[in-house]
């Protein structure tokens, strides 16, 4: 199905959140979104096992991630 006008169509997780860390680093990712696995001992494989299983993360690093590509 296409989807001109979804900014996430075609990006996988993986992605968003490689580009969220390096731009923000995980200190101040965790200061923008308040979860545990972006503040203790955060790696991208632990944080992308926690965000496939809790819609309501995922959707805050998805609205982040539009924000920083389209402010």
């Amino acid at each position: 199905m296409d989807q001109p006008n979804n900014p996430l169509h075609g990006k996988k997780l993986a992605d968003i959140l490689e580009q969220l860390v390096d731009h923000y680093g995980w200190e101040e990712l965790a200061k923008r979104i308040n979860i545990n696995c972006f503040k203790n001992n955060p790696s991208i494989k632990s944080s992308l096992k926690f965000l496939r299983k809790t819609q309501w993360a995922r959707d805050k690093v998805e609205k982040l991630y539009i924000q920083l590509n389209f402010d």
